[in-house]
């Protein structure tokens, strides 16, 4: 089926469960209760879950697979936003052809910049991607102001023409109708949960982006990239020219990143320079190493990962610490807000940071290697136990 494997099917269908019912596994806990602060199932964050997680695979394919570490995919992100938000303003607002311009935009920009890029390799091509990315910015922030509006961002105005809209267009992004912003909230005793126009949309989008993944890893085209990453130098011994396949590699990724920023677009009609910076292309890198570099899995778990405590860490302020700590008296409640709160709300860069240390020291695999090891484990424990419930000693 779908030409996958046994495995591979049953990878991609769990992946398929998981976001198609997001809004309800992400909201576990009750509205209004101490612990709905924790709940993660609206659609803003989720959107960005799913976008980031396309950002992550379309980079795990170039970094996990040949080895080629850029710095500068953000570039590809920006370029893709532009494209959308233009397609918005002078074409439509229907999403599909913003979607589609930012994929075919992104992949000449990727093939341009991947052309004299991929002529080095190692850290002298990580700092070219850097500077590609960083005069991207810099065009966007103040020399191409007619085209990008500096650094106000590129936005949508009751001026634009919108030519296939004509005068009874939408206000907003949509798909055929149906905008991006469109929602229904369903109320169970205290519970509730919200399923998003926009946030399937990019669901849906996930799961294409996820299945070409697969299929690039299981082809030739993916032995040839692995084949790169072990070897390249033995490769070009042999009389093979790897730099095509290293090429399109660059390009595939580019694409997703195009992709990804078509949709930020879609579900938030602006465009500005900052999605093209370095720490967004820092970002990225940290989503797919935290996840699990060359894994399937891995970068859509590290950009959840992220976006998830990003959002959780940044609204811990100064007076929840007060209210979590109330029951203790007040010298000992003073003292434990001060010693957290350097590390939430404006210092969550600083929690993240300990986290990422930790997951890299102790989990070089990534969030995948940690549950391998905890599945390893309950396998080990099954097996080492007799039919009678007595264990006896692993081997």
């Amino acid at each position: 089926m779908l030409a996958l494997t046994k495995k591979d099917l049953s990878l991609l269908l769990v992946v398929a469960v998981i976001t198609l019912a997001a809004p309800i596994i992400l909201n576990p806990f009750p509205s209004g209760s101490g612990m709905s602060q924790f709940n993660a199932g609206y659609p803003d964050l989720m959107q960005r879950f799913v976008i980031y997680g396309i950002f992550a695979i379309g980079f795990n394919i170039l970094f996990g697979l040949t080895g080629y570490l850029s710095f500068g995919h953000a570039a590809f992100l920006g370029v893709g936003s532009y494209s959308a938000v233009w397609m918005f303003k002078l074409l439509s607002l229907n999403v599909i052809p913003a979607i589609m311009l930012s994929v075919v935009v992104a992949g000449l920009f990727s093939v341009l910049i991947g052309y004299v890029s991929l002529r080095r390799s190692g850290i002298y091509f990580s700092i070219l991607t850097l500077a590609f990315a960083q005069m991207s910015f810099n065009l966007a922030y103040s020399v191409l102001t007619p085209l990008t509006n500096g650094e106000t961002g590129l936005q949508l105005s009751l001026n634009d023409p919108r030519i296939l809209d004509g005068a009874s267009a939408a206000t907003y992004p949509n798909l055929f109708g149906a905008q991006m912003n469109d929602s229904t909230t369903i109320a169970l005793g205290n519970w509730s949960f919200t399923f998003s126009v926009g946030y399937y949309l990019c669901a849906i989008l996930l799961l294409l982006a996820f299945y070409i993944s697969i299929r690039i890893f299981r082809s030739p085209f993916g032995m040839m990239l692995r084949a790169v990453k072990s070897n390249q130098q033995r490769m070009n011994y042999t009389g093979l020219n790897t730099r095509p396949y290293t090429l399109a590699a660059f390009v595939i990724s580019g694409m997703y990143a195009g992709l990804a920023g078509g949709l930020l677009a879609s579900m938030d009609p602006l465009a500005g320079a900052d999605r093209m910076q370095w720490t967004a292309s820092g970002e990225v890198v940290l989503m797919t190493i935290l996840g699990g570099a060359g894994t399937l899995l891995g970068p859509v778990l590290g950009a959840g990962f992220i976006k998830y405590f990003e959002n959780i860490f940044s609204k811990i302020n100064e007076g929840v610490l007060q209210a979590w700590f109330a029951f203790m008296p007040d010298g000992l409640q003073d003292f434990f807000v001060a010693i957290i709160y350097p590390f939430v709300g404006k210092g969550w860069h600083l929690t993240l940071g300990l986290m990422f240390m930790l997951v890299v020291i102790f989990l070089p695999g990534g969030l995948v290697e940690g549950g391998q090891r905890i599945g390893r484990m309950f396998r080990r424990k099954s097996r080492s136990e007799t039919p009678d419930g007595k264990t006896t000693p692993a081997e």
